[in-house]
């Protein structure tokens, strides 16, 4: 892997809280995030190329083997951990419960899995404690019973009590049966995160790689062209990943509250050319952008940054989800009060049963599946946009195309 794949990665273990670890084929482990070195006691450089063993009890050696071998043939996604307990082997000899959610992926032509690991000791605890809980109220139960024959005046009373321990005990179930639901939909979310990001990454990765390997090939001169094809490519896959890992960062900034917006007075003209000339790099072929008219004089004070990413992603979109040899046009309309921008593309459109859920996070529409993206570019213009004081909406008409709106205040209020 180059320096720079290794270092994408590693941003990308880095940034999930629970604990990674990838292996080969052969069960030797290949990598490990920092919560994973947390779990099990041990630094990153004593697991590398170590076996996966390593971090199972011994007396559960052979059975894990047979699974993982079956697993690796099947190549399928799984979730162990669910029927029958699963265990982990701290390095100071602990035994603890876990569950994993397996990912295998090729890269490179060779096969990994990808494992996302939770330490389920604090699950373990509550659930003996409801059995233990439910296994005291049975008794109790069954005390009252008896006294219920030689007690007869104190009947209400003691029925009474029943109810409400009984309704307690309920309630306590339905709070864990709600906690364990929410955490199974986490970890499934994850998952389908890491699988997304993997799949994401890959593609343009495998495209850099082709292109540095055949770019070395071209030394003579008169071969420049063909030189600047490649490194064109390498420019424009570059400019892609670089695209998802700002999306991913705006993500993180925006769930957790640590945005702080810049507002000043900046030309739209300024901001336009900067969002125009990064998509120049992304369009097909015959593809171009009609730059609007008569922007010259019209200002704006909002942050300029933000808007420019907002912008960026709908732009980005319309290239993506349109054919080659189409336009893209952008217009600008400003009063008094507001500033708005229209983004029309002629591509595949959004279906009508899609639209509400357009803006959710990593929603793919049905007619977009087989084209790269990851689904939160527009939920993050959307939330940018609304923390500014500004909306968005759209119209589309599948096979037609779509057009985004992008409404501001001209005088930001907040």
């Amino acid at each position: 892997m180059f320096k720079q794949d290794q270092e994408i990665f590693n941003i990308l273990l880095g940034s999930v809280s629970e604990s990674v670890i990838i292996v080969d084929e052969h069960q030797n482990i290949m990598e490990i995030n920092e919560s994973a070195e947390v779990v099990f006691g041990y630094s990153r450089q004593e697991l590398l190329g170590q076996p996966l063993d390593t971090l199972i009890p011994n007396k559960y050696h052979a059975r894990h083997s047979a699974h993982f071998n079956e697993f690796i043939q099947k190549h399928d996604r799984r979730t162990m951990g669910k029927g029958r307990d699963v265990f982990g082997l701290h390095k100071n000899g602990t035994v603890f419960p876990v569950e994993a959610g397996l990912n295998p992926f090729v890269v490179y032509g060779k096969t990994f899995v990808m494992a996302l690991v939770i330490d389920i000791t604090f699950r373990k605890e509550q659930e003996k404690q409801i059995i233990e809980l439910n296994s005291k109220l049975e008794k109790k139960v069954k005390e009252r019973t008896e006294k219920l024959n030689l007690i007869v005046d104190k009947l209400k009373h003691t029925n009474q009590e029943l109810d409400n321990e009984n309704k307690r005990r309920i309630e306590a179930e339905e709070e864990t049966r709600i906690a364990l639901k929410k955490e199974k939909e986490l970890n499934e979310l994850k998952t389908k995160f890491l699988s997304l990001v993997s799949h994401e990454f890959k593609t343009p990765l495998s495209g850099i790689l082709t292109s540095t390997i055949l770019l070395s090939k071209y030394k003579l001169a008169e071969e420049q062209e063909k030189r600047d094809k490649h490194i064109n490519t390498i420019t424009s896959k570059i400019h892609y990943l670089n695209n998802i890992l700002n999306d991913f960062l705006s993500v993180e900034k925006l769930e957790t509250g640590k945005i702080n917006y810049s507002f000043k007075s900046f030309k739209l003209s300024k901001i336009l050319n900067e969002v125009i000339y990064n998509s120049n790099m992304l369009l097909k072929d015959g593809q171009k952008i009609n730059y609007p008219e008569n922007i010259d004089d019209l200002s704006l004070y909002q942050d300029e940054k933000i808007l420019e990413l907002a912008l960026s992603n709908i732009v980005h979109n319309a290239i993506k989800y349109s054919p080659e040899n189409t336009t893209i046009d952008i217009k600008i309309e400003q009063d008094e009060i507001n500033t708005s921008f229209k983004i029309k593309d002629n591509g595949i459109g959004i279906p009508k049963s899609e639209e509400k859920n357009i803006f959710n996070r990593y929603f793919r529409a049905e007619n977009a599946l087989n084209i790269q993206g990851t689904g939160i570019g527009l939920n993050i213009a959307k939330s940018h946009i609304e923390n500014l004081g500004g909306h968005i909406e759209f119209t589309s008409e599948v096979h037609k195309g779509s057009l985004f709106t992008v409404t501001l205040p001209n005088q930001n209020i907040i």
